[in-house]
């Protein structure tokens, strides 16, 4: 390939791109606001599905190494009512195709990777302008400068790749979640523990929800979930945690305490993650030596599809990029024809508290459990 290949921003999606390119011979560089690896936590576990991620770990030639972070019995599922009342219960047979690994485990498996020096840390950009003939400027915080004919827009909800191809921009769903962590669970929390089980535990209701699911090292990682609009959020002070877990433990009045206690008994702060989405058709018309991928291109609301298409985006484009070496825009051009009505339907399916799966199945399960009550009370 003529052109270097300039990817902004370094999650599993730009990282998998860089990868993939590495694999074929195209040099890349990828350009990171964060300062090093170990800036920030990078969350908390991933199901990388058989259909989506791990073919682009197979595209990477990474699977060998992928199998040595999966968590066995983690793909365990449990339903719950909110008085604590099991509603459905599968455990974890080894065949349900969504193995689960730790995010950072996996990010740090990309990097490992890739020859050093391409990640570039610290690069965050600040502005990215069209200084035409398919050629791009890419201004940092600090003020320094890249120019490239090949810009990857890998930057997540807020892109500043973006604007050079769509004037969308994410809007709130009207849900948000609150992240919490209990550690050593199974002899500090045990009843919560309990009712997670080995993998993870959902209780759906029209406007409440909790998901947790297990990590490593016997912890428990949760989300509740309200929809409510931002400004009720903003009305919480989440500098005062005790006074935060506080209010959003009111909402989950008469909830079993197990349930309960995976907010009020959090050995962390409360952290409200707000759930924005770009529009579900969201698509572009070809613009010369520019695209994006992941969230910077189809972010939705959470529903375990969004790191296992990250990845799937990064892996189709290197590899469109390594079918047409020598020409780079009808790469981009197959890349996004096949990417746009696949982020559209992904888009469409329900949305959870966190990256990770509601199955339809289980609130399925749920609503009939539901109907079934209300007729007999009816009765």
């Amino acid at each position: 390939m003529a052109v270097d290949v300039t990817i902004i921003g370094a999650g599993l999606g730009g990282l998998m791109l860089a990868r993939v390119l590495h694999v074929h011979g195209i040099p890349a560089t990828v350009y990171e606001a964060e300062s090093s690896p170990a800036a920030r936590s990078q969350g908390g576990m991933l199901d990388i599905h058989d259909y989506n991620g791990q073919l682009a770990l197979k595209t990477a030639g990474l699977m060998d190494e992928f199998g040595a972070l999966v968590l066995e019995g983690r793909q365990a599922m449990r339903l719950l009512a909110p008085d604590g009342t099991v509603l459905f219960d599968k455990a974890d047979d080894g065949t349900g195709g969504r193995p689960e690994v730790q995010r950072g485990e996996l990010r740090q498996m990309l990097l490992d990777s890739l020859p050093p020096g391409t990640v570039r840390w610290g690069h965050k950009a600040r502005l990215v302008r069209s200084l035409g003939e398919g050629r791009y400027e890419v201004e940092f915080a600090d003020g320094g400068t890249v120019v490239t004919s090949l810009l990857i827009g890998a930057d997540g909800a807020w892109s500043r790749v973006r604007p050079l191809l769509s004037a969308a921009t994410p809007e709130y769903t009207g849900k948000s979640v609150v992240e919490t962590y209990l550690f050593h669970a199974d002899t500090r929390h045990p009843a919560s523990a309990r009712a997670v089980g080995g993998g993870s535990m959902i209780v759906h209701t029209p406007d409440r929800d909790l998901f947790a699911h297990r990590e490593k090292d016997d912890t428990l990682h949760a989300y509740a979930g309200l929809t409510e609009p931002e400004e009720w959020f903003a009305a919480i002070d989440f500098t005062d945690a005790a006074a935060a877990t506080t209010r959003i433990a009111r909402e989950f009045d008469g909830w079993a305490p197990e349930l309960t206690a995976l907010i009020t008994d959090s050995d962390t702060a409360p952290v409200l993650r707000r759930l924005y989405a770009l529009p579900a058709e969201h698509r572009w018309d070809r613009v010369p030596g520019v695209t994006l991928i992941g969230d910077a291109a189809h972010l939705s609301a959470p529903n375990g599809e969004g790191a296992n298409l990250a990845m799937l985006d990064g892996a189709e484009l290197g590899e469109a990029l390594a079918a047409h070496p020598d020409d780079p825009e009808a790469a981009l051009h197959a890349y996004e024809q096949a990417m746009f009505p696949r982020s559209a339907e992904a888009a469409t399916m329900e949305g959870g508290g966190a990256d990770d799966p509601v199955p339809h199945d289980l609130i399925a399960a749920y609503s009939q459990h539901e109907e079934s009550r209300q007729d007999t009370r009816r009765s």
